[in-house]
């Protein structure tokens, strides 16, 4: 596949399997998670099972593939127990990505809890500068997503991912995910051209459109600025259909990945159905 289409695809059964439902999914670029993402630790990765999943992806025709970190993890959170367990699982992310041949991990900033935003992102800051000198082996990227701002999660505004990204002392190893269901449901309202363009001339102006590494493309369940993260199948969401049309056709956007984090069917087989949508919204 040509494209930078693509979708979070499953690693059950091995690693390496995540690269061939990709292919039989049509997919360009591809998602996944190296471990079970409810778990602190996950199961040992073998060389065998490195070497086996790199020489799959380089024979695959994928452009990319894309790490997404365990939903646990909280660099947000104060001093304890899950901020202790936060760094260490993120640390293993990046040294497992570094032995996969992966060079982008997409992850939530993080919730600052009873505490303050302000708090909560310079912990942030302060646990990455720690991991980036700590994991010189991992010499890719981390790209902070955006999200729909649930309770004290981090990452709402494009301004505190801009504080993160601005207060590092590594500036350069960060870039950003673009989440549509995540943006809408913060209140970044995609729904008209002149909006969306609107949207995307403010992101420019406080994080810079050459940080915009990667889209998850998903529809959402709920309305404009309801902070709730629910994602849809595409056009069948309060987005609707328009602005993935916008993205599609966005010349600044052709080569930057895409992809889908919608529900799946029994057999992937919504993935091709919203690829397939996707596709049809481009105009020749």
């Amino acid at each position: 596949m040509t494209d930078y289409l693509g979708a979070h695809m499953s690693i059950a059964g091995g690693l390496h399997l995540a690269i061939d439902r990709g292919m039989e999914s049509g997919c360009g670029v591809i998602q996944i998670f190296t471990r079970n993402s409810n778990q602190w630790r996950g199961k040992e990765i073998t060389e065998s099972d490195a070497l086996l999943f790199k020489s799959k992806f380089q024979s695959s025709g994928l452009h990319e593939v894309f790490s997404h970190d365990i939903y646990l993890i909280n660099l947000a959170s104060p001093p304890g127990d899950l901020r202790d367990k936060s760094i260490l699982a993120f640390r293993d992310e990046m040294e497992t990505c570094a032995r996969l041949g992966i060079n982008k991990i997409v992850m939530h900033p993080g919730s600052y809890l009873s505490d303050t935003p302000q708090a909560g992102l310079s912990r942030i800051i302060e646990a990455f500068d720690l991991l980036f000198k700590e994991v010189s082996q991992f010499d890719g990227k981390v790209l902070l997503e955006t999200t729909a701002g649930q309770g004290s999660n981090l990452g709402r505004k494009f301004e505190e991912l801009q504080t993160i990204i601005s207060g590092s002392g590594f500036p350069d190893r960060f870039g950003v995910c673009f989440d549509t269901c995540h943006i809408f449901a913060a209140g970044y309202d995609i729904s008209t051209r002149e909006k969306y363009m609107r949207v995307m001339d403010e992101f420019d102006r406080v994080i810079g459109l050459e940080r915009l590494e990667c889209f998850h493309l998903n529809d959402s369940r709920k309305g404009l600025a309801s902070r709730v993260d629910r994602h849809e199948h595409i056009g069948e969401g309060t987005l609707g259909l328009e602005p993935f049309g916008f993205i599609m056709n966005d010349e600044r956007f052709v080569k930057v990945p895409k992809i889908l984090e919608t529900p799946k069917g029994d057999n992937n087989e919504m993935d091709m159905i919203n690829l397939g949508i996707l596709r049809g919204l481009v105009c020749s």
